[in-house]
């Protein structure tokens, strides 16, 4: 055997390295943390099954994948069912008709779209207010003046602004599509006064707002057959769209970043494999010297 600080380790400080990693106190971290998520799971199964709506079920949407961008055709086709269905009681106060060039219109049909909506502006330099077709620049109209008078069209319910939509409720994407489509007819026992429809998925089971969707409604431009639930899909993604509408750029700047990344891990493996350990035998005297904790832990490095 050689001494502490020669080049070989005992073969009994060897055989013990690894064992530190299954010491008492690092396995009482670990069946604290397996309890821990086991509570956890426990208390939060419990909590949805006490709930008063249905848990809305997890659809393949495909820009959830850290690849994949927004279906951008379904974009065009979403816009369509909320300009045709939604917007008549709901607005959207973020969303300008310029965020939608090059999404998913081109520049001059977005420019005929919004000529054909009248908004108000001024003063004028005889101090009134007039009105004139819209421009890129204008945001969405408004469905009512204010919120009073939303309130009076729809019995005292006010309809939420659509903008946010999708991050503003649980489940996203998957609770808003089985919103549109989860419409029934109420169980025995639940009563639905005038006015109100049952919903499992809405909290309490009681919705003020209607049925939306029914079959061949919408007209889409590029003859896609207009079904509830691909209707219930494009205006979906139109509003997931409209909540992230930087969702394309921050993944690919993901994907270049990773990419840098992994092609600068080759040259700092290679730094630390053969170039940093030489500076370092003045401090260490060995790269497997049975004192050194970093040599130790982390011998393919050394």
């Amino acid at each position: 055997m050689l001494p502490r600080n020669g080049l070989r380790t005992s073969s009994r400080s060897m055989a013990t390295a690894p064992s530190r990693l299954l010491n008492p106190q690092s396995l009482r971290y670990a069946v604290a943390g397996v309890g821990a998520a086991i509570v956890g799971g426990a208390i939060y199964n419990s909590v949805s099954c006490s709930a008063d709506n249905i848990e809305a079920a997890h659809y393949p949407w495909t820009h959830r994948k850290p690849w994949q961008s927004f279906d951008h055709a379904s974009i065009r086709r979403g816009h369509q069912v909320y300009q045709q269905v939604c917007a008549a009681c709901h607005s959207m106060d973020l969303l300008a008709f310029r965020n939608l060039v090059d999404v998913c219109y081109t520049e001059d049909e977005v420019v005929k779209m919004a000529a054909e909506v009248e908004v108000t502006d001024g003063p004028n330099d005889e101090g009134e207010m007039f009105t004139r077709p819209a421009k890129l620049t204008d945001r969405f109209p408004r469905p009512y003046e204010n919120e009073q008078a939303a309130r009076a069209a729809n019995a005292n319910a006010l309809p939420p602004d659509l903008s946010l939509m999708i991050k503003a409720r649980h489940g996203g994407c998957d609770y808003v599509f089985s919103l549109l489509t989860g419409y029934r007819d109420p169980p025995a026992g639940v009563e639905v006064k005038e006015g109100q429809y049952y919903n499992p998925y809405f909290v309490g089971g009681i919705i003020g707002m209607a049925p939306q969707l029914s079959e061949g409604m919408v007209e889409y431009d590029d003859g896609t057959p207009a079904t509830v639930s691909q209707m219930a899909k494009d205006v979906v993604t139109f509003l997931n769209w409209a909540a992230e509408p930087e969702h394309d750029e921050r993944k690919q700047l993901g994907l270049k970043t990773v990419f840098l990344l992994t092609v600068m891990l080759v040259p700092a493996w290679y730094f630390k494999r053969f170039k940093w350990p030489s500076s370092r035998r003045g401090k260490c005297s060995s790269r497997r010297a049975r004192d050194c904790r970093l040599c130790n832990n982390f011998p393919f490095f050394f």
